[in-house]
Order: structure tokens, then sequence, then C-alpha cells
């Protein structure tokens, strides 16, 4: 027996925990394990245990909708945990997006992430010479919007003419070069 959900999703694409699941790789997969975002179809079905507290116990669509957000032992072991180690997907903003999204909500929150998913699709469509999804995921999630639109503007002026190869080369090489100056982290973190 199907347990019936008592709270309405309005935005699948973030995850309960407060991640992008716009920037996430499998969400820009097209194979049958593309994952349509946290509160999908496809992913209520799994095993999260945030889904299942929060979501299914609970009724809330965020954690921190929930009345024991500031006593939950394992969603501060999560946000703890996310300072310094990623799953496939980076964790580096999890912090500054819960702030974000107390401090302007989830409408304002969701029109950045909009933003941010369009300059990653400009780089999966323009620089992924087939290996860099991952990097260009971890990219749109690290940089400021401003450096993530300067560096694709770079990056095309200083690839013109180039193959994928090349392009991709060179906006690896802007990208890490941002990453360095900021002390971004554009590899995914292994505890």
């Amino acid at each position: 027996m199907t347990k019936k959900l008592n709270v309405q999703i309005k935005y699948p694409e973030i995850g309960i925990c407060g991640l992008s699941c716009r920037l996430c790789p499998r969400y820009h997969t097209e194979s049958k394990s593309r994952c349509g975002g946290c509160k999908s179809e496809f992913r209520m079905s799994a095993g999260c245990p945030f889904i299942t507290c929060a979501v299914k116990n609970k009724g809330v669509e965020f954690c921190w909708q929930c009345k024991e957000n500031e006593t939950c032992e394992k969603w501060r072991k999560h946000r703890e945990s996310s300072k310094r180690v990623d799953s496939f997907i980076c964790y580096q903003k999890l912090e500054d997006n819960i702030t974000f999204i107390q401090k302007n909500g989830v409408h304002e929150f969701e029109k950045i992430q909009k933003k941010r998913e369009d300059f990653l699709k400009e780089m999966l469509h323009e620089f992924n010479e087939g290996r860099s999804k991952s990097y260009y995921c971890i990219a749109a999630t690290a940089l400021e919007i401003e450096e993530l639109e300067e560096a694709l503007t770079k990056a095309k002026k200083d690839s013109i003419g180039l193959e994928i190869k090349g392009k991709s080369k060179v906006l690896h090489s802007i990208l890490d070069k941002i990453a360095e100056r900021k002390n971004y982290y554009l590899k995914l973190r292994r505890g």
C-alpha cells in the first residue's frame, strides 16, 4: 500500500535539503537514469532519508519548513558534512543556498538557479567534449553568476574556429583560473 502524500510539491528541482537539482549531472542526462529533481516521481520512490522524513512523514517540502529543523540531528550532520564532502553532486553551496532561501524565499532562489542552469546548458552544448559534464555542473554551482557569464563570453571569443576538444580546454582554463583566484573547488570533494 502506497502512503498518500499530504504535501503539494511546488519546487521539484530544489532539493528538500537545499541543493539545486538543476545543476546535477543526473538532471542533465538523456538516458533512463535521468532524474527530474529530488521531488520528482523517480526520486520520491527512492530511499532518501530527507524525502521520507520531510515529505512523507512531516508533510513539508523542505527541511527548513519543519518545526524541528533547528534540533534535527540528521539535517545538522548533513549540513556539516556538506562543508567538506560531496556525493555525486556538488554540496559546496548548500549552506549559502539555505541562507539565501531563508532570507529571500524559494521563488527567488529558483530564479537564480534557472540562470545558473542556462549557463550550464550553454557549457554542455558548446564546450562539452563528452567528459566535462560533472565539471561544468560543479562550476555552475560554485561560481557566481557574473563569473559564469564572464567565463562563457571569454571562452566563446577565445575559442573561435576550434574543434570541441580545443573549445573545452579554453573554457576549462578560464574556469580553473577563476577557481584558483577565488578558492573554489571544481572537483567533487571526497571524504
